[in-house]
């Protein structure tokens, strides 16, 4: 998706709303990042100019911020309010506290050490990039959420997986999880099989949908699909506003940003993954009965691949 790119029409209007697990409160500028794609097109001018400015934000008025975007004041001020900020001081000293916390982070780094490997400097560097991102994943997804998704896999008659390209790698990944501890599960990457899998789905199973941006079109078919079976429907997006999320009945939200737009997918599948991970110890705390399933099950298997 780029920039400039309009909220879709079904999708909720902008508002404050990124709060951490227990209590932990989002950094400002994720809450900006959260809630950019469902912004009007003022607030997505504010806030591009603070991701992309954070760091001179020191030296901006309200006034003189809305000079440099020529809009109004009160435009500003509006945009903080929504951010569940008192107003535009609290949000800039907000930003600069967050800032300054991530520079005393990096200060208190040992220096590089020259004699390091790069290969060394280099996997550190993206292990942090990654555990920036997980921790941020974390943060969009309340516990009461993730709860609520695992409640409605444990109770699901059967749970339907999909996810089409590199989504599909992690589609299959659960899918085979749940299925080692018991859960009747039925997945597929093949659009035309799931909407055809989906058309026997009713009350009480489970569509968990797999879509980065959240905009394949077959996919939103097969979630509406899923809903008019009266299913429970779960997408799996980043935290942008798109079409699949709009229509599911709960969301896991990833978030995943780099620069360099090579790492972002790796960020991106990493943050994923340890959220999914997640999923599966809590689905397996919930019975017994899970991990005894996994144990033999884990036991056939090996027997078939270590006769």
């Amino acid at each position: 998706m780029t920039r400039d790119a309009a909220p879709p029409q079904d999708e909720p209007a902008f508002e404050a709303g990124v709060a951490g697990p227990a209590g932990v409160e989002a950094s400002p500028l994720l809450k900006v990042r959260a809630g950019r794609d469902r912004m009007s097109a003022i607030e997505r001018r504010i806030a591009d100019f603070l991701l992309d400015n954070a760091h001179l934000l020191r030296d901006y008025s309200s006034q003189q911020l809305a000079s440099a975007l020529g809009i109004s004041q009160s435009s500003v001020v509006k945009f903080s309010q929504k951010l569940g900020f008192k107003g535009y001081p609290d949000l800039k000293f907000c930003i600069g506290e967050a800032l300054a916390r991530e520079t005393a982070g990096i200060d208190a780094r040992p220096a590089p050490d020259r004699n390091v490997d790069p290969h060394v400097a280099l996997g550190e560097s993206l292990w942090r990039s990654k555990a920036r991102a997980e921790h941020e994943t974390r943060i969009l997804n309340p516990l009461e959420q993730i709860d609520r998704i695992v409640q409605a896999i444990t109770g699901a008659g059967r749970v339907f997986i999909c996810g089409l390209g590199q989504d599909g790698i992690h589609a299959r990944g659960l899918g085979l999880r749940l299925s080692l501890i018991g859960i009747a599960t039925v997945e597929h990457a093949d659009p035309v099989l799931m909407a055809a899998s989906v058309s026997s789905a009713g009350p009480g199973d489970v569509l968990i949908v797999f879509s980065e941006h959240g905009r394949q079109p077959e996919l939103c078919h097969i979630s509406r699909q899923f809903r008019a079976n009266r299913g429970k429907t779960v997408s799996v997006t980043r935290h942008s506003a798109n079409p699949l999320r709009a229509h599911a009945d709960a969301a896991l939200l990833v978030s995943a940003h780099d620069e360099q737009s090579h790492i972002e997918p790796l960020l991106y599948q990493a943050a994923l993954q340890h959220m999914l991970d997640l999923i599966i110890v809590l689905v397996c705390q919930h019975s017994e009965d899970y991990v005894d399933h996994y144990r033999n099950s884990a036991e056939h298997v090996q027997k078939m691949l270590d006769p």
